[in-house]
């Protein structure tokens, strides 16, 4: 089906009958009005458009960064949705359909002669743009060229790195340029590779190496699950961190908005490098990079029933190109020599070398977010058994800048502002958030699709139909926050949280409609009956430390309010 909506397909169909004598009469886009007057140009793109011997995500990419549009700008040119635009960006080899080709050649041939002249500069780097059903490593870096020149979120993160490196304006480009040139993607595939044999347990104890035993009241977090399943993790907590068992609405979530202190981010040579080398890689390998805002953490005052502290607003390429660097860091050296790990991080050195600079977070920047384990109840099945809660946790996908590749619960996200700073900095708010995003497929609030345009996008009007139902049945949807965390992986604070759905009802109706965003590789369910499984779940070592925290936590709050519907053995947790 042609991705267009309401009058677009009456224009798409009008501008494709031209050729047959009926050409386009509505002006109510700047491509279809083209159309109107095509036949009686000269076709001054038409030189360019023999360059492109088919139109695929790349070249349409390619015409829009010669047009200097952003995604909504070009999708309102064209006269289609958004998400069509963004789709070409996220699959570079994809193929419009027949009637999206016409609009891209009328497009083209009555760009002016300077949108033309950069289009074929584009192309001409990038190659002849042919369809193929998978890239190639010929067309691996010119795609990254491209994204360089052209992406404002990697454009902002050169600036942001000019900036706090003390370099004049464009070296950092230039660097990234050359690190890019000389990067081989399929040693960045095998390292990823390597990285996917590091497991959650060698972190953990790597890092217990690295900062030594509990300093205070502060230590990492230990938890049994029956008799003989202990999992350690690097989540930095302490006693009256835990079992908070606070309900996420405005009475007790209550992280208040107020003026960030800028951190000292200052770059010496080797930060900068690596920075730089970040970008490049990420660049390579096609991650996703939106410059956001992010919340960051300011202050916390965290107790039974209660959420307090303060946040400021900082950017997600900040975050990306300093403190998100120390998981790489460690794991490749713990992929090295696991044993001689904790002796060779300077990244980690610079920016939180002990427990003193985790602690506090009011001196650095600290980001993170809540994650919830998801507990919707089912009813009994004469081919499952007895009435239960179905569990989900996710796998990551390899396009996530953290946690790549391993375990979590779902959802799982960065708390963030939308559109209401103060009301935003609400723990749930990121959770309501990121269930429709995560659950239920909305990505229209998704920040890495596009820019969010919405007055309010969580108005009841916008809503999913399953997140709807929950909000008009009073009593339903549970929210909890189960604990408080920072993780010495990478700096970030951590709100793991349980959400209950207890109306049977849901699952019959919406169970079908659960499934994960772009962020997840696959989704696992469990049973809250299966203590058996769920011991082998708590013993797997592909857990990100966060994820397994916030299992741990959910499901010994889910233990004491379940019912019959939980069978777990006892779960007791200590700080080391």
């Amino acid at each position: 089906m042609i991705p267009l909506a309401g009058p677009d397909v009456f224009h798409a169909f009008n501008c494709i009958a031209e050729p047959l004598g009926n050409p386009c009469v509505s002006d109510a886009h700047p491509v279809h009005e083209r159309c109107r007057s095509s036949a009686r140009t000269s076709g001054r793109g038409s030189g360019v458009r023999e360059l492109v011997t088919g139109w695929t995500g790349r070249t349409a990419c390619a015409l829009q960064a010669a047009l200097r549009m952003s995604n909504e700008a070009f999708a309102e040119h064209l006269g289609i949705a958004v998400r069509t635009v963004s789709g070409w960006h996220k699959k570079l080899t994809l193929v419009p359909k027949t009637e999206m080709q016409q609009l891209l050649d009328t497009a083209l041939e009555q760009a002016p002669p300077p949108v033309a002249a950069r289009f074929a500069q584009l192309i001409s780097d990038a190659g002849e743009a042919k369809p193929a059903d998978t890239p190639t490593d010929d067309q691996a870096a010119p795609d990254a060229e491209l994204r360089l020149g052209t992406d404002p979120n990697i454009g902002a993160a050169l600036e942001w790195l000019d900036e706090h490196a003390g370099r004049e304006p464009g070296t950092s480009r230039r660097d990234v340029a050359a690190r890019l040139a000389r990067l081989d993607v399929g040693e960045l595939q095998s390292r990823a590779s390597r990285r996917g044999r590091v497991d959650q347990r060698s972190v953990a104890q790597v890092l217990g190496r690295y900062y030594g035993e509990r300093t205070g009241s502060h230590g990492r977090y230990v938890a049994r699950f029956g008799s003989d399943t202990e999992a350690e993790t690097s989540i930095l907590t302490r006693a009256d961190w835990l079992d908070l068992e606070c309900p996420l609405i405005a009475s007790h979530d209550r992280l208040t908005i107020t003026r960030a202190a800028a951190a000292d981010l200052s770059l010496d040579d080797d930060a900068a490098g690596r920075a730089a080398q970040r970008l490049a890689e990420t660049l390579a390998m096609g991650t996703r990079l939106v410059d956001m805002p992010l919340y960051q953490l300011l202050g916390v005052d965290v107790s039974r029933g209660s959420i307090r502290g303060s946040v400021g607003v900082t950017r997600f390429v900040e975050y990306a190109v300093t403190m998100d660097l120390l998981e790489g860091e460690l794991i490749d050296a713990i992929a090295t020599d696991a044993g001689s790990a904790h002796t060779a991080l300077p990244l980690r050195d610079k920016y939180l070398p002990d427990i003193a600079s985790v602690v506090d977070v009011s001196s650095r920047l600290c980001a993170g977010g809540p994650l919830a384990l998801c507990a919707i109840a089912r009813p009994a099945s004469p081919f499952r058994g007895e009435a239960d809660y179905v569990l989900l946790v996710q796998e990551r996908s390899g396009n996530v800048l953290n946690a790549a590749r391993r375990l979590a619960v779902i959802p799982k996200g960065f708390h963030q502002p939308m559109t209401d700073l103060r009301a935003d900095a609400q723990v749930g708010a990121t959770l309501r958030r990121e269930m429709e995003e995560e659950l239920f497929g909305r990505d229209d609030i998704d920040s890495t699709v596009g820019d969010q345009r919405t007055a309010d996008p969580m108005h009841p009007s916008r809503l999913s139909e399953p997140m709807r139902w929950l909000m008009e049945k009073p009593g339903v949807l549970r929210m909890e926050c189960t604990g408080f965390g920072l993780n010495l992986l990478s700096g970030n604070f951590e709100f793991p949280s349980l959400i209950v759905i207890d109306d049977e009802e849901f699952w019959a109706r919406y169970g079908g409609r659960v499934e994960a965003n772009w962020e997840s590789a696959g989704l696992r369910q469990y049973s809250s009956l299966d203590g058996d499984l769920l011991g082998e779940l708590v013993r797997d070592v592909a857990w990100s430390n966060e994820g397994l925290f916030a299992l741990l936590q959910g499901l010994r709050r889910l233990g004491q309010i379940g019912g019959e519907r939980v069978s777990l053995p006892p779960i007791e947790w200590e700080v080391w």
